[in-house]
């Protein structure tokens, strides 16, 4: 199955979702009027791009219709396209390794696929001939540190663990030289995904930034934020608090082919202005695809 095959595939219940909604939109209308404007901003909305986002679209859409003399329904659309893809390119969807070794800091709550995606992409970096190595910082979590072994040995990357409860800044630290001592070419460290309260989060995220850049000042760094895309708006309000914590550089959707939600990597692009660099489509390793807006919006309508 080819890349589009597969987003397009993955998507369906969006799709189908926006096809009974949207769909009506582009049809029922043989001209653009007021009406038209508020049933598009009506499915949108259903389509979880929030208010806030679909408002934005449809104001963006009204100003172009009447730039180019847009007059057909058809017309619309294909402008509408346009504007989502604007939307979402916000910056680099590529992963920013320039350095060696490069780090890639893993946030989000428990429970939204973050180890998981951590493995996903150390098959990738390895299928790419990258030297990996995992870090595993979530010391909280019961077995968090077994099941990224899992991923390790199923991905050839190297994994450095603690005993659970371990300070998590302590495993980081070793992470790190064991990488610099190894030549490694990417350091992917896993975090926790909840602790006591929001500031103790804070505390900790800060501890490993701090670390990191006291051992790796020169390297690249990302701050990938884990979204599970079947809870909606309530991942574009986690976003929010995690980029107020931690800097988040890029984010990572996963589960979108279990919802009609999809429309959030829209929200969550356009809100925040950070660009989204995987979506998830499906459980396999290669179900982790890079993000490309072009392409998700064509699989969406």
């Amino acid at each position: 199955m080819g890349f589009f095959e597969k987003i397009r595939a993955g998507l369906t219940k969006t799709r189908d979702a926006l096809s009974n909604t949207l769909g009506g939109v582009f049809s029922g209308f043989s001209e653009i009027d007021e009406e038209f404007y508020e049933e598009l901003e009506e499915c949108l909305i259903l389509a979880d791009l929030g208010v806030e986002t679909a408002v934005k679209a449809a104001q963006l859409l009204r100003k172009r219709v009447k730039e180019q003399h847009l007059k057909s329904a058809e017309e619309a659309k294909s402008a509408l396209k346009d504007i989502l893809v604007e939307m979402l390119e916000v910056g680099d969807s590529a992963l920013n390794l320039q350095t060696k070794p490069s780090v890639i800091l893993v946030i989000g709550v428990n429970g939204v696929g973050k180890t998981t995606t951590i493995g996903k992409i150390a098959t990738r970096l390895t299928g790419e001939g990258k030297r990996v190595l995992l870090v595993a910082g979530d010391t909280f979590r019961a077995a968090a540190a077994d099941q990224l072994e899992i991923w390790a040995q199923r991905s050839g990357a190297a994994i450095v663990r603690q005993n659970e409860g371990a300070d998590p800044a302590s495993v980081v630290f070793d992470g790190i030289q064991s990488a610099k001592a190894k030549g490694a070419d990417v350091i992917l460290i896993d975090t926790a995904g909840r602790l006591h309260n929001k500031q103790n989060l804070m505390n900790e995220l800060g501890k490993i930034s701090r670390i990191v850049n006291r051992e790796l000042p020169q390297a690249s760094k990302e701050v990938l934020l884990v979204l599970d895309g079947t809870t909606g708006q309530n991942g574009l309000i986690q976003a929010r608090e995690f980029k107020q914590i931690a800097g988040v550089t890029a984010v990572a959707l996963t589960k979108l082919d279990g919802t009609a939600k999809g429309g959030i990597v829209i929200a969550v692009a356009d809100s925040l202005q950070i660009p989204v660099k995987f979506i998830g489509v499906g459980e396999k390793a290669e179900d982790l695809m890079p993000f490309a807006a072009r392409e998700f919006v064509e699989a969406l309508l």
